[in-house]
């Protein structure tokens, strides 16, 4: 399914995939671990919330400062180098003895995650050009399969050794083994090298195209981790069990993942933008089925999950076939994403509070319409720059 024109491009390319299994485990850990964390630091559950506001400060500059970086520096060093920081804030942060501390830790973990996360995702661009597509589903499936894993791994760990510090370690340890590939890889460039084929199409350089991809990921990103955040408390609050509830976003994430695989052949058989309004569709009936109770909740997470699962490689790609992907471009839009995953959840919790469970869906199909109003105005914006070049 993956097309690899040189031993280079596929030693590179499965580096970064195993790479993205630890972002995903690193960036997936403070959920499982956040009970023991406020035990640990005798924090009530509002309290060790703080948390998740550093991390996604941390996202936020994180993803700003690299994309400048990316330009200017070797890509596997740098990438290196948030290795090391994150394996030292893995090390650190499960024997922090207070919360501030701990939420400082959490500030850098959040800083090198993005880091790691928006270098890769720019490094892979740069590595395969215009034939990128299918690689950074795959890349992304990866990063939802790390989220998956890490579940396990705590529960490993507190079967066999009782401390949950040990699950922190054994990806640190995982990280730190990455170091070996990158270190002697030598890194993709933002310029096309000899070893580069892969035929390039014309690239537009518009401020306002940017800005549309940037709210479009914002709104998406916003969209997803509403979902995944929220949807337990929903289930709660529509009657059902918490263990049951606690289930949905276990569905949601397996669907996710799993629509990412069937993602990578999809993008080579349809084009970018048919996969994203299928999946708006599949999202939008989603909610309105929900509102309507005409699914069951479980139903609902799989479907939710697996119309969400293909909008962010797919918009990705499509970025990287009508933009310069540059460092500093991957950069804004990892801030951008960062920002709507720090506004659209904090607002979901005083929106239920005002109008009651049953704003749920509405606000999901709200942010799924005016996702497919920002696919629109992309779609004319890119079709103006299209009859500008051509006159």
């Amino acid at each position: 399914m993956l097309y690899f024109p040189s031993r280079h491009h596929r030693q590179v390319t499965l580096s970064y995939f195993l790479l993205f299994i630890g972002i995903g485990m690193t960036g997936g850990l403070l959920g499982p671990a956040l009970p023991h964390l406020a035990a640990m630091t005798d924090s009530s559950m509002s309290q060790i919330a703080m948390l998740f506001t550093a991390r996604a400060l941390g996202n936020m500059s994180g993803a700003f400062i690299t994309g400048l970086l990316m330009d200017r520096l070797n890509g596997h060093r740098l990438l290196v180098g948030m290795l090391l920081l994150t394996v030292a804030g893995l090390a650190v942060a499960p024997l922090s003895p207070s919360l501030w501390l701990l939420t400082a830790l959490f500030l850098l973990l959040g800083f090198s995650e993005v880091s790691l996360n928006a270098g890769g995702n720019t490094l892979l661009l740069w590595r395969h050009r215009d034939a990128a597509g299918p690689h950074v589903s795959a890349l992304h499936f990866c990063f939802g399969l790390g989220n998956m894993l890490v579940p396990l791994v705590m529960v490993a760990a507190l079967a066999m050794t009782g401390l949950f510090q040990w699950a922190f370690w054994v990806v640190a340890a995982y990280l730190l083994a990455m170091l070996w590939p990158l270190s002697r890889l030598k890194s993709p460039s933002k310029l096309a090298g000899d070893e580069d084929t892969t035929p390039r199409t014309p690239k537009h350089h518009d401020p306002l195209l940017l800005a549309l991809f940037m709210l479009l990921f914002a709104l998406y990103v916003g969209a997803e981790i509403t979902f995944a955040g929220w949807i337990t408390a929903y289930g709660v609050l529509t009657g059902l069990t918490a263990e049951r509830a606690a289930l949905l976003v276990t569905l949601f994430w397996l669907a996710l993942s799993a629509g990412r695989l069937l993602a990578i052949p999809l993008l080579r058989w349809r084009s970018p933008w048919a996969i994203l309004i299928g999946c708006l569709l599949l999202g939008g009936g989603t909610a309105l089925a929900l509102h309507a109770v005409w699914l069951p909740l479980w139903l609902g997470s799989l479907l939710f999950g697996l119309a969400a699962s293909a909008i962010f490689p797919t918009l990705f790609s499509l970025g990287n076939q009508v933009m310069e992907m540059s460092g500093r471009t991957t950069g804004l839009i990892f801030t951008a994403a960062g920002s709507g995953a720090l506004l659209v959840p904090s607002l979901t919790g005083p929106l239920l509070d005002l109008a009651g469970a049953e704003a749920f869906p509405p606000l999901l199909g709200g942010m799924l319409i005016l996702l497919g109003l920002g696919l629109a105005a992309l779609h004319l914006r890119l079709t103006r720059l299209s009859h500008r070049t051509s006159a």
